[in-house]
């Protein structure tokens, strides 16, 4: 499956949300034809409705790709109404949290090509991660060309088994929250030595953005932190306290990842 094989074929698109949007967008930013998507969306919005893309009438014969981004709790209504197209040439693409490949397997057909994605929430600026894994029914082609659709918004990376996607979300799925809280603490934290809130604010949300651009280069970032650290200086003396192995942060964010991934694993079982 190639990208003429895309626009010739179709693609479908259910459910355009934030993440749906973000992928759409990037979608038409890089050519591809709006007469050859099909959006389903039960409350399209006035962006949505001035893209040209083909929104709710029905989706091809046989599109390529059909991508899932609507929410879990909606999967058990969605998905039934796609059962024709299971066991066939269409690949099922899902970004939805937490729903494993045998689920779909189990509703549109044990056949059908399935890839599963875990992006993240900066996809929605085109700053995303996605891992992604495909079922025994999905050729190298087909897999490579759900790369090139979620490579839209982001980076992708391939995972060797389906049950890693448990310490994705751990990480990466779930990590953006974990960052925006460490913005709010370090905010509080400038607050609490005497800086205006507004102030401490701007400078947190600073610090972070350029210190992830900066990690996003190629160094280490264990190279970039010792960069950043003088003998004997103010960020040694506040590393001592960040790094203590047995109440700083290593502890911290291994319980943190762990509790999201394990979560992760018992949702996919309910």
């Amino acid at each position: 499956m190639q990208d003429s094989a895309i626009a010739k074929r179709g693609l479908g698109l259910l459910g355009c949300g934030k993440m749906g949007s973000a992928m759409l967008e990037g979608w038409l930013a890089r050519g591809l034809p709006k007469g050859s998507v099909w959006v389903t969306d039960p409350n399209p919005g006035d962006w949505l409705t001035a893209q040209g893309v083909h929104l709710n009438e029905g989706l091809p014969e046989a599109p390529a790709v059909v991508l899932i981004a609507v929410k879990p709790q909606m999967m058990g209504d969605a998905l039934p109404s796609l059962k024709t197209l299971g066991n066939g040439s269409t690949v099922f693409l899902s970004v939805a949290a937490g729903i494993p490949i045998a689920t779909f397997e189990r509703l549109l057909g044990a056949r059908t090509p399935v890839i599963r994605a875990m992006p993240n929430t900066p996809a929605a600026v085109g700053r995303g991660i996605t891992a992604i894994i495909g079922n025994a029914f999905v050729s190298e082609s087909e897999l490579e060309a759900g790369e090139a659709l979620l490579s839209a918004v982001g980076e992708v990376v391939r995972l060797e088994e389906e049950s890693q996607m448990d310490a994705v979300t751990g990480v990466s799925g779930s990590g953006p929250a974990y960052v925006f809280h460490m913005i709010e603490c370090l905010a509080a934290a400038g607050e609490a030595e005497g800086l205006p809130p507004e102030l401490a604010l701007q400078l947190a949300r600073a610090t972070v953005a350029g210190a992830g651009a900066l990690a996003m280069g190629g160094e280490a970032p264990g190279t970039l932190r010792r960069n950043v650290t003088s003998p004997n200086g103010t960020t040694q003396a506040g590393l001592e306290v960040l790094m203590d192995a047995g109440k700083g942060l290593p502890p911290l964010i291994r319980a943190t990842v762990r509790a999201a991934a394990a979560r992760s694993r018992e949702l996919a079982g309910d």
